[in-house]
């Protein structure tokens, strides 16, 4: 099997945290009335992209009727609308739709990922529960470091949570760490061998974009427009060499 194909399947059986699998699994329960006839995914969600990404999209975590129903990063929910029709206007997504798992659409050089694979309550996972998860993004980011150029956070706790995460998979965040905002710039360099995660292999350097996040609260009042999602997206997709789409 494939590394990140492998990976994947392994993200999907994973039940280390039990406030989050049994939260997952009575969302799927009761489920909501508009989603009745869903049978939920109910599990860790994998990222989701082709192996050969030089982007990284980086969320927060599955929605409970979003990812945690259809088993896909951002799909079946509004913040998913937002983001793909982004991506989908700058030529990196194949259609501005993700409604399920099996709907066809495929990414162009990036991946769709997060540092909490399970939906938490409230949107909200504990500390524990993002440092539980976090060998996963290490182990995500390890696979894609020798084509990763750039990476794109969406809101402070994605910012949070991801940089140390880039420093066990092979990179050098600088001291003191970055502030997240919208708009924010970093590049990290390749870390000294000694600092490197064992078994880590050789990244470039990659630069981090800060984002908000593509959430409801933040695209209904504005504070975040399809325009500057997109322009943070574009910034970051010419910093990984994407062509433009044709």
């Amino acid at each position: 099997m494939d590394p990140l194909a492998e990976l994947d399947a392994s993200v999907a059986g994973c039940a280390a945290c039990p406030r989050l699998v049994e939260w997952r699994e009575e969302v799927a329960r009761v489920k909501r009335a508009a989603f009745a006839d869903w049978t939920y995914w109910a599990r860790p969600v994998p990222g989701f992209g082709p192996a050969d990404a030089s982007l990284l999209v980086i969320g927060l975590a599955p929605a409970a009727h979003g990812g945690n129903r259809t088993g896909r990063m951002f799909t079946g929910d509004r913040s998913g609308d937002v983001l793909y029709r982004a991506l989908y206007e700058l030529g990196l997504a194949s259609s501005p739709l993700s409604v399920s798992i099996d709907d066809g659409l495929e990414l162009r050089g990036l991946r769709v990922t997060s540092p909490v694979h399970c939906a938490p309550p409230e949107n909200k996972p504990t500390p524990w529960e993002r440092d539980t998860c976090r060998p996963w993004l290490v182990r995500e980011m390890e696979l894609l470091a020798p084509r990763l150029r750039s990476a794109v956070i969406l809101g402070a706790f994605g910012w949070q949570a991801a940089l140390p995460a880039f420093t066990a998979a092979g990179w050098r965040v600088p001291k003191p760490r970055p502030k997240f905002a919208h708009g924010a710039r970093v590049t990290l360099e390749r870390a000294d061998p000694s600092e490197a995660a064992p078994g880590a292999k050789g990244p470039g350097p990659v630069t981090l974009y800060g984002c908000f996040h593509v959430s409801q609260r933040n695209t209904f009042t504005g504070r975040l427009t399809p325009d500057m999602l997109k322009d943070v997206l574009r910034a970051a997709a010419g910093e990984a060499h994407i062509p433009p789409y044709a």
